[in-house]
């Protein structure tokens, strides 16, 4: 039962610091921009929701590896993602360019290959 509380309170915390830099930040949402994003070396840090087909995570995470980018599994599938960014649609993947006034680049434990 410990794990999942904590697992839940991590999860509040990655939504909250999602929420600052869809105020004061710069993204790109979907698979095609991210990939996009990801080619001309713009991305901080890509985020895929859990029910990601694998080929397609698997093809991001290889361009987050050439790109030397951040990758982060987030725990919900795409309609949660969807919703922790405020918004009405479901969001597959997700690619920071720039975090604002938010700390999710350095907090992130798949971001740390990114510095």
């Amino acid at each position: 039962m410990p794990s999942n509380k904590k697992s839940k309170k991590s999860n509040e915390s990655i939504n909250a610091r999602l929420a600052l830099v869809m105020k004061s930040g710069k993204y790109c949402l979907g698979y095609k921009q991210t990939l996009k994003t990801l080619r001309q070396g713009k991305s901080k840090l890509v985020i895929i929701a859990s029910n990601t087909p694998p080929l397609r995570k698997s093809e991001i995470e290889y361009y987050a590896m050439l790109a030397k980018t951040g990758v982060h599994h987030y725990v919900g599938d795409n309609n949660e993602l969807g919703t922790a960014c405020g918004k009405y649609y479901r969001v597959c993947t997700l690619s920071i360019t720039d975090p604002g006034d938010s700390d999710i680049i350095r907090t992130m434990p798949g971001a740390a290959a990114a510095e």
